[in-house]
């Protein structure tokens, strides 16, 4: 496969918030430290996603010692939430998965309902090691993960983001493309690879630490959403719908589940063990 290497690493402390690069982190069996243990959800425990607010894109949060994240938006003045003191949970509905989580201060909350002019609240996952389990169909016993869409980690490579973007550059929505990297909200980008060299991945390590390759990530209407700006267009959907459509999943990236702890840096050697 030649020498591939991990070129950058992406956490989302607050799910469908914009990303935050980091140089090295902390692998978790659930996820990449501060990586999505906080979250949005409706009046009714629904979590909130870019799927239905896009301007989640213009949010950010940073992450602050001892867990808690510093949020900023358009239009607010920056605010840092605490990690909330363990008083009762809430039941959260995660694409149909219930899991508890603890709420934020009430003025995280209000905070959240103001930018996005709707009634949310902010919620932590308190206990990530047994709130909520992987989809048993693809996970051995224990295996949990955080408030990411279902698997503890995502990977991509540059090269199939330059073959999807090539093939965008010859279709009806050329304008669109190129697209950049964070479209897809990848844990873990690895460059030096053949395009969908991942495709064919079982097993890798990325330094010290190894991953099962669990599925092929099956691609929703956040892929088309600019997160520099909100606004929504037709691509990549379009593109992989004729290119990379596996049964009925639009492909792009694959997910993972640590099976060793460590620590990954931006650099470090990609191997692919099966």
């Amino acid at each position: 496969m030649g020498n591939a290497v991990l070129q950058s690493i992406h956490v989302h402390p607050v799910k469908a918030f914009r990303g935050i690069s980091l140089r090295q982190a902390v692998v978790e069996p659930w996820g990449l430290s501060g990586d999505r243990r906080w979250a949005l959800i409706d009046d009714g425990g629904k979590v909130v996603t870019q799927r239905e607010q896009p301007r989640l894109a213009l949010a950010a949060a940073e992450l602050v010692p001892g867990g808690g994240v510093r949020l900023s938006a358009p239009g607010q003045e920056p605010m840092t939430v605490s990690v909330p003191e363990q008083s009762g949970t809430v039941p959260v509905n995660i694409f149909g998965t219930k899991v508890e989580a603890v709420l934020a201060e009430d003025a995280a909350g209000a905070w959240c309902a103001d930018f996005l002019e709707a009634d949310v609240r902010l919620v932590h996952l308190d206990d990530p090691a047994t709130r909520r389990p992987i989809d048993p169909d693809y996970a051995l016993p224990g295996e949990t993960v955080s408030f990411a869409d279902g698997y503890p980690l995502l990977v991509t490579t540059v090269a199939s983001l330059d073959a999807l973007n090539s093939l965008i550059a010859q279709g009806d929505h050329a304008d669109e493309g190129p697209l950049p990297m964070n479209r897809f909200r990848p844990s873990v980008v690895v460059a030096g690879t053949e395009a969908w060299a991942e495709d064919d991945w079982s097993r890798l390590a990325v330094g010290e630490v190894e991953f099962r390759v669990t599925k092929t990530c099956g691609r929703c209407v956040v892929t088309t959403t600019d997160q520099d700006t909100a606004e929504r267009g037709r691509e990549p959907l379009r593109t992989l719908a004729r290119h990379r459509r596996f049964g009925t999943s639009l492909v792009f990236g694959q997910n993972l589940v640590p099976t060793t702890p460590g620590t990954i840096r931006v650099g470090d050697p990609v191997r692919i063990l099966g």
